[in-house]
């Protein structure tokens, strides 16, 4: 539909590094340094102090090994004690069981539903919206926070 050339590519990971409004990493697995997937904060609001987690595993022989609940914590971590963030939100899909445990996982609360958001497989799906914010994250993980 839209190819997506080596060019294009190549100026993409330019404009992410360069980037005061996402924050993209690689999730590794150290014992073979093996890409397994990607974790984002995006649409960082430095202003509001906000931002949306993204991730994707994409190696499915890799979920449910506890990848994406350590890289997202660690990403969470850091939005919250290096960025100073307020809130930390995310959307999934209604059947994305695993993103939704994690979401709880990580203290988030499910805020809210945004009905048949979303055209996937031949059919409409919810999406489902959960937060953070900073005290919350801080009391659930039992940890203190640096900056206010």
């Amino acid at each position: 539909m839209f190819p997506y050339t080596p060019a294009a590519a190549r100026e993409y990971v330019q404009q992410v590094n360069t980037s005061r409004d996402k924050l993209i990493l690689a999730v590794v697995r150290s014992k073979d340094n093996r890409h397994i997937g990607n974790i984002a904060l995006d649409n960082i609001n430095l202003i509001n102090r906000t931002a949306e987690l993204t991730i994707v595993i994409g190696d499915k022989s890799q979920w449910q090994k506890g990848y994406g609940t350590e890289a997202a914590r660690l990403v969470c971590d850091h939005g919250f004690l290096t960025l100073n963030l307020n809130r930390i939100s995310c959307g999934t899909f209604e059947n994305n069981i695993a993103m939704q445990k994690l979401a709880e996982h990580l203290g988030m609360v499910r805020e809210g539903t945004r009905r048949k958001a979303v055209y996937k497989s031949g059919r409409y799906l919810n999406v489902i919206e959960y937060g953070v914010l900073r005290d919350e994250y801080f009391t659930h993980f039992n940890l203190k926070g640096e900056k206010e």
